[in-house]
């Protein structure tokens, strides 16, 4: 048996994090109820119908006219036998609809609320809009790249994770007092831990690294990229002393440079041209079975045929890579007034329009 089955979840979070969220929670077995407004529904069905198939995959897709008395009744119904619901509105939208922590509490104590937001339930921008860029920008880490970043780290580490585990946690402490919890998740305020080298530096040592200057952010030779002969970059890790001497030694680094905290920034250009003389293959080749953390970055799908990530199984039949091919585990039942009549919609294939119509 999955460790969540059994479980009930009402979902009417949008786009990443809150079906992110909810998706780690059915592949553990939870079913998960996805509540949507009539016309559209998700937005992110108009944005790309491949992505909301992969965030919302094994889920249950319900139309809910909240203007509707008699849907709003029978929603209360399902909320009323939930475990889990999830909301991703700014604070008080939910509240304004009814269906608030205050509200949903008297129907049912035990349900486990969290609301996921950019910044918190209070204070000055409590209410104010953003995205993941909006948020990595006000939470300081973008200053330390000044570029970017090629994930959407806010919603993901900042939102999803965060969620999912107050979620869990928040079931082993009804388990003990049979409680339910209201879970504040905000995405900037979960960000700060990503920094855990540069705080510890500002607050405890006094110095705050500027753009590029942290051990983690370009300060440091033995962590950071390096491009090739070829225009590739090498990713170079080697933060421990052992594994910085076998990388040192393996592109034969002189030893006068080999004290990265003499002189920094001529280590780094040492290491730089040794890296250059040579293409991507053959740094690839040499560190193949050398123990030294460093890799060459590698491009998505190569990373994802590459054969450890085929022998991990990571996404299984579910994703098939560059022949069209449907993913297949989303039925998407459209519910009229919560009663039994159904129409399923066949889930969209990759890379098609947005195929949500009968929504």
């Amino acid at each position: 048996m999955q460790p969540l089955a059994g479980l009930k979840v009402v979902d009417f979070s949008t786009l990443l994090p809150g079906p992110l969220a909810s998706l780690m929670l059915a592949e553990a077995g939870a079913e998960v109820v996805k509540v949507e407004r009539p016309g559209h529904g998700d937005e992110s069905r108009l944005m790309s119908s491949s992505v909301f198939a992969m965030l919302n995959r094994g889920k249950r897709s319900l139309c809910v006219d909240l203007k509707d008395e008699r849907q709003r009744a029978e929603l209360l119904d399902v909320i009323a036998r939930a475990d889990i619901l999830i909301e991703q509105f700014r604070p008080g939208v939910m509240a304004r609809s009814g269906l608030g922590w205050d509200a949903v509490r008297k129907i049912n104590p035990r349900l486990i609320y969290c609301s996921i937001t950019g910044y918190g339930q209070s204070g000055p921008k409590a209410s104010r809009a953003g995205h993941d860029l909006n948020y990595l920008a006000e939470a300081g880490v973008l200053a330390q790249s000044r570029s970017m970043p090629p994930v959407l780290i806010a919603d993901i580490v900042g939102g999803a994770y965060p969620a999912v585990i107050n979620i869990l946690l928040a079931l082993a402490a009804r388990g003990r007092d049979g409680a339910g919890r209201h879970m504040d998740v905000a995405m900037t305020d979960n960000l700060y831990p990503l920094m855990f080298w540069d705080l510890a530096q500002g607050l405890v040592a006094g110095e705050w690294p500027s753009a590029g200057r942290g051990f983690f952010t370009g300060g440091a030779p033995r962590y950071r990229l390096y491009e090739t002969a070829d225009n590739r970059m090498l990713a170079v890790g080697a933060v421990e002393d052992r594994f910085w001497a076998e990388f040192c030694a393996v592109i034969d680094l002189p030893v006068s440079l080999r004290d990265d905290r003499r002189d920094p920034a001529a280590t780094a250009e040492g290491v730089a041209d040794l890296i250059r003389r040579y293409p991507s293959d053959h740094w690839r080749a040499v560190f193949a079975d050398k123990d030294a953390c460093c890799s060459v970055v590698e491009e998505l799908e190569a990373a994802l045929n590459a054969p450890h990530a085929k022998s991990r199984d990571l996404f299984g039949y579910e994703v098939q890579l560059g022949d069209g091919q449907p993913i297949p585990a989303l039925p998407v039942a459209v519910v009229s007034a919560f009663r039994s009549e159904r129409r399923v919609v066949t889930a969209p294939r990759l890379g098609e329009a947005n195929g949500h119509g009968n929504i």
